[in-house]
């Protein structure tokens, strides 16, 4: 993706964020210089991954194939694999008109996914087998705003403005926005974006970026290189 690209992206995900009652942290709107000179301060922020996190899952098709999320907070593995401390995340999402969040699971991660406004979220659901791998033959159990749903092999979830599904490691899922964009909310355990997201296809979770211009904002996929 082009780093111009990603710029806009930015700003008119922050548009609609707004227009739904909701503000991102402070340091969303840091300069790339900011962050640097407040490293230390946010060093949490850093280790953490928290902030801009907009992908195309390296495949170079966004509208088609991509998604644009932003870490509001989030603990560390090491508090999860202890039993203590801060063990959960909160991320916001934005799914287009048709743009598919293509099909995945996670190890250790389980998630809320909430429609928080704009048009209807499909997600469709597998289950895994025994190793938990994807399986096109099962199903499994989910929990939609805390009511218990058994669902069949492919079935799609219609989550309109307010609803939630909860899903467990080895619920095997893909999802998009029907007949418009969706505001989504995400609570869940640590996340671990760069170890436990498990793809049935094999793509990147992160975007290659071509830097035309200078970053407005820093993502996450850049804390490395700057910090």
């Amino acid at each position: 993706m082009k780093r111009s690209r990603i710029n806009d992206i930015m700003a008119e995900a922050d548009d609609m964020i707004r227009s739904y009652g909701f503000t991102l942290p402070p340091f969303a709107y840091w300069t790339p210089d900011e962050f640097k000179a407040k490293a230390n301060e946010a060093r949490h922020v850093i280790d953490a991954r928290c902030g801009w996190d907009i992908t195309d899952y390296g495949a170079g098709r966004y509208d088609e194939m991509g998604l644009f999320l932003f870490t509001l907070r989030n603990g560390l593995l090491s508090d999860l694999q202890r039993g203590g401390g801060m063990c959960y995340a909160e991320k916001l999402l934005i799914s287009k008109k048709d743009q598919l969040s293509p099909m995945h699971t996670h190890v250790i991660k389980a998630e809320d996914i909430i429609n928080r406004g704009g048009a209807t979220l499909i997600i469709e659901l597998f289950g895994s087998d025994d190793q938990g791998n994807f399986a096109e033959d099962r199903g499994g159990t989910v929990w939609c705003d805390g009511i218990r749903l058994d669902y069949a092999p492919g079935e799609k979830l219609r989550l309109a403005p307010g609803e939630s599904v909860t899903l467990r490691p080895g619920d095997w899922h893909a999802f998009w926005g029907e007949g418009g964009d969706v505001l989504i909310g995400e609570v869940s355990t640590v996340n671990d974006d760069e170890t436990d997201n498990i793809f049935r296809e094999q793509i990147g979770r992160f975007s290659n970026i071509e830097e035309d211009v200078a970053p407005k904002h820093l993502l996450v996929s850049d804390y490395a290189q700057h910090f």
